[in-house]
C-alpha cells in the first residue's frame, strides 16, 4: 500500500503532513515554507502558478489571481452572502450553467473545485518530493460545518488533482487528534477553529484512545477574510471621504488594500499600533494621492466588534448540544491564524473561563491531525479510534414546506436511518422526494441537496404502495440513498438529481487535463 498524506486545504493557506514512525511531520514546500498560500494565478501566457509564486503577483495580476475560493465551493451564485463576498474580490464570480458560483478568468469560467485541485496538486507534489515516491491517496480536511454539497465538492477537487480521497475529516476533529495523541490523560476538549474563511467549534471527549465528538457548530461565513474586509472598508471609507475616490472599484488598489489590511492585522496581534503606507494608491486632479495612517489595536477591535460577537452563539450552542458547561472543559485548543488576535483569545477566555492551550501551532495542527488519521486508516495507529458527528439536520421536505428530520445534527457517523413514504395517487409508478440539510423547520430555508426519484413502482390504489428510503451518512459526512418497496422487497431504482456540483464526465475531463 502507498503512503497516505494528510492535507489541510485552507482558505488562506494549505499544509501537508505525513506520518513518520508514528509521528505526524509537516512537510516543507519547495520554497522552504511549512504552509503554502491557497492562491492560484493564470499568467499572461496562460500558465498556472500556485502558492507563494501566485501571491507575489496578486497586485500586478489581480484579475487572474484567485484566493479564498474555499468560500465559494459548494455554493450557488445566488446564495446569501455571495454578492457581498464577490464585491470585495478583484476577480469575477459568475453563475455556472447549473447556478453554481464559479470564478471567471479571461472570459473562461472555472469551478472552485478546479481551482482547489491546483492547490491540492501542489500539496501532492510537495509530499512526493519529500517522500521520493508517487502519492495517490490523501485525507483532506474541511470545516466541521461544511454541508454535504461542500464535502462532495472538496472530494471532487481531490479527484481532479489525481488523488483518491480516503477520508474527508473535520478540521476541529483533526486538531483534536493531533493534540490528543500525545496527551494520555482522559479529558474534554473544545477546539476553537477560526481560519481564513470559516469558524468551527467542536466539543470532544478523549478517553483511552477513543476520540468522540460530542457536538459541533459553527459559521461558514466568518473568518479572517472578514476581519481583513473590516480594515479595507475602514480605509476605503476614509479615503472616499477625503479624496472622493472609491479604491474598491480599482482591482489593483483593492489588492494593495487587502495586502496592507492583512499585514496590519497580523502586526496588531503583537503591537499596539502599526503604520499603513500605500504611496500612489490613486491619482487625482492635482496628481498622485497617497494613503498613510497609523492604525491602533483598539481601532481594529472596534471595527471588528460585530465579527467578534458572532463567535459566541455557535460556541454556546456546541456546549449545550454536548450537554456540558464551560466548567466541564479541560482544555481549549486554538486552530487557525485568526486565533492569534488578542481580542479573539479574550473572547475564548470569556466563553470558556480558561486560557487556551498555547502548545500547538494553529497553522499546522490540522494537517498533522489529518496525517494521524491517515495512520489510523492505514493501520499504523491501531490504538486510536475516532467517532465523529454530522453537523446538520438531514431530512425530507413534506407538505407545507416543512422539514421532516431523518438524521438529526450531532448524530454519530457513520449512521443509517430509514423512513417510509406512500403513494398519494392511484396507479402512481414513482415517488419524488426532495432532501434538505439544515437547522430550519422550513425546508426551503435549508440547503437543498437533491431530488430523489424512486421509479418502477407497481401500479396500485393510492397509499397501497409504500417505499422505505434509507439514508446513510458515511464517515465523511456525505449522504447515500437506497430504497426498497415495502412488502415485495423489490429494490426501487433511485435516480439522484443533484442540486449542483460537477458531473462525473466533467471531473474526468479536468483530471485528464491535470495529469
Amino acid at each position: 500500500m502507498g503512503r497516505i498524506i494528510g492535507i489541510d486545504l485552507g482558505t488562506t493557506n494549505s499544509c501537508v503532513a505525513v506520518l513518520e514512525g508514528g509521528e505526524p511531520v509537516v512537510i516543507h514546500n519547495q520554497e522552504g515554507g511549512r504552509t503554502t498560500p491557497s492562491m492560484v494565478s493564470w499568467n499572461a501566457e496562460g500558465e498556472v502558478v500556485v502558492g507563494a509564486t501566485s501571491k507575489r503577483q496578486m497586485v500586478t495580476n489581480p484579475r487572474r489571481t484567485v484566493f479564498g475560493v474555499k468560500r465559494l465551493i459548494g455554493h450557488k451564485r445566488n446564495d446569501g452572502g455571495i454578492d457581498a463576498l464577490a464585491a470585495g474580490l478583484p476577480y469575477a464570480v459568475v453563475a455556472a450553467k447549473n447556478g453554481d458560483a464559479w470564478v471567471e478568468i479571461d472570459g473562461t469560467p472555472r469551478s472552485p473545485q478546479e481551482v482547489s485541485a491546483h492547490v491540492l496538486a501542489k500539496m501532492r507534489k510537495v509530499a512526493e518530493d519529500y517522500l521520493g515516491q508517487a502519492i495517490t491517496e490523501a485525507v483532506i480536511t474541511v470545516p466541521a460545518y461544511f454541508d454535504d454539497v461542500q464535502r462532495q465538492a472538496t472530494k471532487d477537487a481531490g479527484a481532479i488533482a489525481g488523488l483518491t480521497v480516503r477520508a474527508i475529516l473535520n478540521e476541529p476533529t483533526a486538531a483534536a487528534l493531533a493534540y490528543g495523541v500525545h496527551h494520555e490523560v482522559n479529558q474534554r476538549v473544545a477546539v476553537f477553529d477560526l481560519g481564513g474563511g470559516t469558524f468551527d467549534i467542536s466539543i470532544l471527549a478523549i478517553e483511552n484512545g477513543v476520540f468522540e465528538v460530542l457536538a459541533t457548530n459553527g459559521d461558514t461565513g466568518l473568518g479572517g477574510d472578514d476581519f481583513d474586509r473590516a480594515i479595507i472598508d475602514l480605509l476605503a471609507a476614509e479615503f472616499r471621504a477625503s479624496a472622493d475616490i472609491d479604491l474598491t472599484a480599482d482591482a489593483v488598489a483593492l489588492q494593495r488594500l487587502k495586502e496592507a489590511a492583512e499585514r496590519a492585522k497580523i502586526e496588531l496581534s503583537s503591537s499596539m499600533t502599526t503604520d499603513i503606507n500605500l504611496p500612489f494608491i490613486a491619482a487625482g486632479a492635482a496628481g498622485p494621492i497617497h494613503l498613510m495612517r497609523e492604525l491602533g489595536r483598539g481601532e481594529l477591535e472596534r471595527a471588528c466588534r460585530a465579527l467578534l460577537d458572532r463567535l459566541e452563539a455557535p460556541s454556546r450552542q456546541a456546549l449545550s448540544d454536548a450537554h456540558c458547561t464551560a466548567a466541564d472543559i479541560d482544555a481549549v485548543i486554538l486552530v487557525g491564524g485568526m486565533t492569534r488576535m488578542p481580542a479573539v483569545q479574550e473572547r475564548v477566555v470569556e466563553l470558556f473561563g480558561r486560557a487556551p492551550s498555547k502548545n500547538v501551532n494553529p497553522d499546522e495542527i490540522v494537517a498533522m491531525g489529518a496525517a494521524v488519521h491517515s495512520g489510523i486508516m492505514g493501520g499504523e495507529l491501531q490504538e486510536v479510534v475516532l467517532l465523529d458527528v454530522t453537523p446538520h439536520d438531514l431530512g425530507v421536505r413534506v407538505a407545507g414546506d416543512k422539514m421532516s428530520v431523518v438524521i438529526p445534527s450531532n448524530t454519530s457517523i457513520p449512521t443509517r436511518e430509514r423512513k417510509v413514504f406512500a403513494t398519494t395517487e392511484d396507479n402512481q409508478t414513482f415517488v419524488a422526494i426532495e432532501i434538505y440539510q439544515g437547522g430550519s423547520e422550513v425546508a426551503s430555508k435549508n440547503r437543498r441537496l437533491g431530488r430523489f426519484v424512486l421509479g418502477d413502482l407497481r401500479a396500485a390504489p393510492r397509499g397501497a404502495v409504500r417505499v422505505e428510503v434509507s439514508f446513510t451518512m458515511d464517515a465523511d459526512g456525505i449522504l447515500h440513498v437506497d430504497a426498497t418497496e415495502v412488502g415485495t422487497g423489490k429494490q426501487a431504482k433511485v435516480t439522484i438529481e443533484a442540486a449542483g456540483g460537477l458531473a462525473p464526465g466533467e471531473i474526468e475531463r479536468l483530471r485528464a487535463e491535470h495529469a
